[in-house]
């Protein structure tokens, strides 16, 4: 038996397995393909609530952009998240401590790179120390001072005053 005709009865032999697996590997890639534009237009719907919240709060409608920055800060995407509690704390458009707290564990929870993470935790450090929970605030900039953080200055210049 030479070689073209090993190859052709390995095929008639396993015929069905070879579709199979075509079949899945197809599947597979549908799959992905439908996954990525799925995650894609949610990205997209995020950023455009952004930008609208952004809209009603230049146009003074604050219970308008508040809701749509809580939306984007629960749909826990990892950019637009940090920019709507960024928006909240910069604006004050929340005062209540415990829910500005409630967004900060949030927003934490969903970001994994370590200057997003030392970001908010200055940032976390910095507004307890504002609503004069001291201790919890030192503790937070102490530890990016320990760390070696990007942000070592900064935090040493808050803890210093």
């Amino acid at each position: 038996m030479n070689t073209k005709d090993k190859i052709a009865n390995h095929f008639k032999e396993n015929k069905l397995k070879i579709y199979f697996f075509i079949s899945l590997l197809l599947a597979a890639i549908i799959t992905l393909f439908f996954l990525k534009n799925n995650n894609l237009q949610k990205k997209n719907l995020i950023s455009e609530k952004y930008i609208q919240a952004g809209l009603y709060l230049a146009s003074n409608n604050k219970e308008k952009s508040i809701i749509l920055y809580e939306e984007i800060i629960f749909s826990k995407d990892e950019f637009y998240s940090i920019l709507a509690l960024n928006t909240i704390l910069e604006k004050k458009l929340i005062l209540d401590e415990k829910k500005i707290l409630e967004f900060f564990e949030i927003v934490e929870k969903e970001n994994k790179k370590n200057y997003q993470k030392d970001l908010l935790t200055l940032k976390k450090g910095l507004f307890l120390l504002k609503i004069s929970k001291i201790k919890e605030g030192n503790n937070l900039l102490k530890s990016l001072v320990k760390s070696n953080s990007k942000l070592k200055l900064i935090a040493e210049e808050a803890l210093a005053k």
